[in-house]
């Protein structure tokens, strides 16, 4: 089942109307750096357990970051809106602020978790690849083992190092 696409200029007359409601489908590290004024947030990490307050919205329109995981997700975002029209934001939060919508930014809240386990993995495979050209062959052992950490998180579901990095003091104040 796939719900249908909306541009972001329309979503937010529907919005300015009254005619619909807004839900912000990222995870809450994501929000909490930017998110659309007026929202709802029901992260897909929690859309079994979650509700929604729809009682009174005709059409639900659901965003992401750039359309992918709505997309993706449609149907169990399509049976959180029982009754009511569901559709995606086209291209989401990022089509939404090049239409020249308004978005509320934090720079001070951290960066998403899955970017800063992107930046620390990559940057271990790059030290490890340049220490092992220039020092010793021992350092590829380096970006050998973040490639298996990454392989193995990808195989099971959980990363050791988001987890890692979700312990970190700027994570937790931003958690607080």
């Amino acid at each position: 089942m796939t719900l249908p696409t909306i541009t972001p200029a329309r979503a937010a007359e529907l919005l300015k109307g009254g005619e619909a409601i807004l839900v912000d489908v990222r995870e809450a590290d994501e929000r909490a750096r930017s998110h659309i004024p007026g929202s709802a947030h029901l992260p897909i990490s929690r859309l079994e357990e979650g509700e929604l307050a729809v009682q009174d919205a005709k059409t639900v329109i659901f965003h992401c970051h750039s359309g992918r995981r709505t997309l993706e997700n449609a149907p169990g975002l399509a049976a959180r809106a029982p009754g009511c029209e569901a559709m995606i934001v086209e291209g989401g939060i990022e089509a939404w602020q090049r239409a020249g919508l308004p978005v509320a930014e934090n720079r001070k809240a951290p960066l998403p978790l899955m970017r800063q386990v992107q930046i620390v993995a990559g940057s271990l495979v790059v030290l490890g690849a340049v220490l092992g050209a220039t020092v010793s062959p021992l350092f590829h052992a380096l970006s050998a083992f973040v490639g298996a950490g990454l392989v193995m998180a990808g195989v099971i579901g959980l990363c050791p190092m988001a987890n890692f990095l979700a312990m970190m003091p700027w994570n937790k104040r931003a958690a607080a």
